[in-house]
This record gives C-alpha cells, structure tokens and sequence, in this order.
C-alpha cells in the first residue's frame, strides 16, 4: 500500500511537481525525427505537462518551444515555418530554433525590440533516430546517456512508438514486472508445447520464481531466478534506468539490446518508445510513421493521425473496443482472448485506469522490484527538491553501461550479481571482437 502523497509525488510531472523537475534534468525525447521536415508544419507535443511545438528549420536545424506566443499568446501551432523560423500568422512576430524573437513587422523600426523578446525554447539533439530536449535548470545540459540501446547504427535499430492512456509509472511498472509473463502471456502454453532445448521452458515449469533485487547507480535491477537441470538456474534480469528507461529480459544478452522509455506526456498519458537490436532478425530498419516493427504489425495498427495533443501514435485496439478481446479464443486457445503480448499489456496497464490509486493495492513478495523502485524514485525526487542532488548518472552516464536486461542459464553455485557480470563480460566483449556486427564501446 502506498500512501497517496507519494503516489502523488511519484506520477504527477508538471514543471512545479518534484517528479516533473526531477525528470526534467534528463535528456527527454520529443517525438521521432522522421517526424519534423525541413519547413513542414509544426507538430504540437505534449511532454511533461507541457505544450509545446516541435519544427525543423531550413537549415534542419530543429526547435521545441512553448505553443504560445509571446506576443499575444496565440498558438505558434498556425505559424508559417519558413526560412530559418516559424513565423506567428496573428502578427507576423518570427522566432528561431532557439527562441530568439528574428522579426517583429508589425512595428515601426524605431520602435521594434526583438532583441529583448525571446520564445521559451529548450535546449535539442537528435540521438537515435529521435529528438531529444533538455527541458532543466542547467545552462549547460549534461551529457547523453550512454545506454547501449542509444547507440545503436540506424541500419540496425527498429524503434516502435505507441501512446498509453495511462500515467507513466504504470507503463514502467509493467515492463520490471516480471511474473506476469508466465500467465498474462503464455498462460495456455504447457512446458512440453516448448521447445525441449529452450531455456525459456523453465519460466512454464516455475511461474513462481524467486527474486533478488538491488538499488544501483542508474537506478534498480532485479534477478528472477528458477530452478533449471540440477545444479542449475534459469534468469531473467531487468532494469529501471532513472528517469524513466525500462530493459525487459527478452532473449540473451549477446543477442539482443532493447529499451523502452516510457516518456510522460502529462499525467495521464504516456508516449512509449521502444529500441531494439536483435541479432536474431538482422537487419532492421528505423520505423517510419504508420509502419510497424516486422512481426508485430497485427498489434501495431493506429488509429487516424490528427493534430490535437494527443493525436499521434493511438492504436486501434484500445479501451473503446475492449482491445479485440475474442472470449471464445480466451476459453478455448488463449489464456487472455487478446491478440500480441504489446496488445495484452496494453489492455492490462490501461485498464487500471489514467492514474492508478496505489492505497487499493495488496502487493506481494513478486512485487518487490516495483517496491524497490518507488522507494528510489521517492528519494530522488525529495533530494533534488530538498537538496539539488540528482541521481549520479546525470553527471556520470557512462554509469547506464552496467545495465543490460536478458535471460540466461547459471550455476547455481554463482551469487546472482557473479551471474549477471559474468554474462555481461561475455556479450561486450563478443561486440567487441573484430567483424561483429555491432560495436557499444
């Protein structure tokens, strides 16, 4: 059970709540590159209870900025994006990517003060087939994370974005929530329908694993651990990366790199981006707006794009039509009805509601990582607040390296953190090996 002063610290984001400020001393993404073209329209974003636009110059260069005005407050959302700005069609005012006020036509020369006006515009890169801004306190925004995930050459990522109606912490609680997968998505399956020489049988033969979790400098990581052959047990290792990057335990650590950022649009909306390399479906290419990652395009239809705030990136299968939840399927074929385990975790994460009250809750010795990482992001929002301190991978990112999520086979004579280095050691150094195909130094 949680108290719902922390639910409340912990789920709402806007720039004067301390989760808000907290997040806001990372590096946010903004939406997909492909999205903005050289003097396109703006794309209206909601980010962090915030509203913003988003546009790529002439130069392609690219600019977020406050929606409003600062002449008269109307939507810049109408502006013309033209040679080197975007241009307000109220009055004409004309700002840069960085918010310097460019032209004011509508006042006489000797009257125009444009070099004392300036758009609240944040701070851009693009990393990763994404735009990026720093939305925080610093003059100087921090370095890039340096996650694995977030160097990965574009003939080689697949990136899937989709919008959660839901708040951002149960969209990163469902992804280190690891028990859930033996029933929510393979619940109908039995170990003999698996294939004998997959690791992966285990999580059917035990569905109640044990676990060991532990805070650490980019934020928690859990071990789910089973008994596998004599003197042997199968794990599943996942992390949560502060301020809101989540690594499932999908596949080896040689064999895939995968991260979902669970990005908050505001409080009751969620943009989630998910990277992946996986050796296993080599090559992958960047998604592009209305494709879909390969394999996967029956779960990934969208709705009809529109420009509204939250218009971009819906899927079909949504609460409205219960997800194309098919009972006679649930009773005869499948543990859910639900078609795709992103459409299942969908339906379940939403279903909880736009914000979930957490004093409902009764939660068990399963939950621990979930436990574990409320309790961190409690403490790092109050210290920021209270003290200034961020967490230390904002000045040391380098720190997110130690993180990889993915499942293995151990001995059991090994403690858990020995299995994880171990296996961790194996996989940077097979990519480090002359002729590998990609190489996260």
């Amino acid at each position: 059970m949680l108290a719902a002063s922390d639910n409340d610290l912990l789920t709402q984001v806007g720039p004067d709540k301390p989760m808000g400020k907290l997040m806001r001393e990372f590096w946010v993404p903004v939406c997909l590159s492909s999205e903005l073209i050289r003097d396109g329209e703006p794309l209206r974003i909601m980010l962090l209870g915030e509203r913003l636009i988003a546009f790529r110059d002439t130069d392609g260069k690219v600019g977020v900025m406050d929606h409003r005005c600062p002449h008269r407050c109307a939507s810049m959302y109408f502006g013309r994006n033209e040679e080197g700005g975007v241009r307000c069609v109220y009055h004409g005012w004309k700002f840069d990517t960085e918010g310097n006020c460019v032209d004011m036509p509508n006042v006489p020369p000797e009257q125009d003060f444009k070099s004392r006006v300036k758009a609240k515009a944040y701070k851009v890169i693009e990393r990763t087939g994404l735009v990026w801004a720093y939305m925080g306190s610093r003059k100087q925004p921090p370095a890039f994370p340096s996650m694995d995930c977030l160097q990965i050459p574009e003939d080689e990522r697949s990136i899937f974005v989709h919008q959660r109606d839901c708040n951002w912490l149960q969209s990163a609680e469902g992804d280190i929530d690891t028990s859930h997968f033996g029933f929510l998505h393979i619940g109908n399956l039995d170990a003999d329908e698996v294939d004998p020489e997959s690791m992966h049988k285990w999580g059917i033969v035990g569905r109640a694993p044990e676990y060991s979790v532990k805070e650490t400098p980019w934020g928690t990581m859990y071990a789910a651990y089973r008994a596998a052959d004599p003197g042997e047990l199968y794990y599943r290792f996942a992390h949560f990366l502060f301020p809101f990057f989540t690594f499932t335990p999908n596949g080896s650590f040689s064999d895939l790199i995968a991260c979902t950022i669970n990005v908050p649009m505001d409080d009751e909306h969620t943009m989630s981006y998910r990277i992946v390399w996986d050796k296993r479906t080599m090559p992958l290419q960047t998604l592009k707006t209305g494709e879909s990652i390969p394999g996967l395009a029956s779960e990934n239809e969208f709705l009809p794009r529109t420009n509204d705030w939250f218009g971009r990136w819906r899927l079909a299968a949504n609460r409205e039509n219960d997800y194309f939840i098919d009972r006679e399927q649930q009773r005869t074929v499948s543990f859910t009805g639900i078609q795709g385990i992103g459409r299942q975790d969908q339906a379940v994460i939403e279903s909880m509601g736009a914000v979930v009250d957490r004093s409902f809750e009764h939660l068990a010795a399963s939950d621990r990582m979930i436990m574990v990482t409320r309790r961190r992001l409690i403490q790092a929002a109050r210290a920021f607040v209270e003290k200034g301190e961020v967490p230390e991978a904002v000045d040391n990112p380098h720190l997110y390296r130690g993180a990889r999520g993915g499942s293995f086979i151990a001995s059991d004579k090994l403690d858990w953190t020995q299995a994880y280095e171990q296996q961790l050691e194996q996989a940077v150094r097979k990519f480090e090996e002359p002729g590998q195909e990609l190489a996260v130094k």
